[in-house]
């Protein structure tokens, strides 16, 4: 009876912390600047009034450079799906490793020391899924738990660090990464003038994140203390891809803002006060930058509470949206800042089907 309930006892004590936190960027970038002319001349043929609505759009996207796994004469190539996707593996992967190798570096652990690694991305499609080939590059355990989350969108990085933390709630003095990697820039249509296809292209760019989460007692980080998922109910049109010929086609409802302002009391403070808390006892908001509009929401939403979101800002004026990949980015800055020990993170992002992923964090 005694051993029974020192293990319950365990159990109930253990937490899961994420420990470490590392970006990559891809190696080709452009200012907005720099990509004009590129647009100007994908434009011409185009009525003139529209070009100076597509030009301005980009200038007012609230992104500053956006960063690709390809050059921006190879994403105005007219090329096919399969060759862009072929790009989007090779470097990919590449990119993909880099980010896992600076996490585990960060966390001072070796590629052996993960026992759960759950891939993220919905830009591309490859199967085998990345995990195959980042365990055969870096060695990693042959017993390894894989996990590839695919049509998630931008919600995958929130849900990939609920799905780690389950598992590791229920398994002592392990270790999870969950690995982002999006290519954006390989779904654009180069022969699609559309509204959707022009936004996407003006505020999404490439990017991949590595997140390392633990449930050792002695590591640190800040401590997961709950996550949920929302589901909103018939709003399956809202966000995703269509896959035509020429690849993976955007889907991006203009509803899109409006209806996370009119959801906005649903999935936030039931979830807060669940936990004992309210949005004022929240210190950091962690949120994934969807886009100018989306922002400009969450601002307006949270501003009013007297709450900032300027790194999230911050992340989407330096990079633009790199869809699942982008809440990490925003969480690494709030990681390098060594904050007060007490202090709670609000970890949010949105996704197709349509959701709202969030994690509560406590450093």
């Amino acid at each position: 009876m005694e051993m029974g309930f020192s293990l319950s006892m365990d159990f109930a004590k253990m937490s899961v912390k994420i420990t470490a936190v590392s970006k990559q960027l891809p190696p080709f970038s452009r200012t907005t600047e720099e990509i004009i002319p590129y647009l100007k001349t994908w434009l011409v043929g185009q009525e003139e009034r529209f070009q100076r609505k597509v030009l301005k759009l980009f200038e007012n996207a609230g992104v500053d450079k956006r960063y690709s796994i390809m050059d921006a004469d190879e994403v105005f190539r007219k090329s096919s799906f399969q060759e862009k996707n072929e790009i989007y593996c090779r470097e990919g992967t590449v990119l993909a490793q880099k980010a896992l190798e600076k996490s585990l570096e960060k966390a001072k652990l070796k590629p052996g020391d993960i026992d759960f690694i759950i891939t993220v991305s919905c830009t591309g499609i490859m199967i085998p899924s990345i995990d195959a080939y980042l365990i055969n590059a870096l060695g990693m355990r042959q017993d390894i738990v894989r996990l590839p989350v695919t049509e998630m969108g931008c919600a995958a990085g929130v849900s990939g660090i609920i799905y780690a933390k389950n598992f590791l709630k229920e398994n002592l003095n392990k270790r999870a990464v969950v690995l982002a990697l999006e290519s954006p820039t390989a779904t654009f249509q180069l022969d699609d003038f559309s509204m959707v296809n022009i936004v996407s292209a003006a505020i999404f760019g490439d990017g991949a994140a590595s997140v390392i989460l633990s449930s050792y007692p002695d590591e640190e980080g800040p401590e997961i203390i709950d996550e949920a998922m929302y589901h909103f109910f018939d709003a399956t049109h809202m966000m995703g891809f269509k896959l035509v010929n020429t690849g993976l086609k955007m889907i991006l409802d203009q509803s899109v803002p409006d209806t996370i302002a009119e959801h906005f009391p649903k999935f936030t403070y039931p979830f807060l006060e669940k936990n004992g808390l309210t949005i004022a006892d929240v210190d950091h908001l962690i949120f994934h930058p969807g886009g100018k509009k989306i922002v400009q929401t969450v601002e307006t939403l949270f501003g009013s509470l007297g709450k900032s979101i300027e790194d999230t800002k911050t992340v989407l004026q330096k990079y633009g949206n790199m869809s699942s990949a982008t809440v990490f980015y925003v969480l690494e800055r709030f990681m390098d800042k060594n904050l007060p020990k007490g202090d709670y993170g609000f970890m949010l992002s949105f996704g197709p089907g349509f959701s709202a992923q969030r994690v509560l964090l406590k450093w």
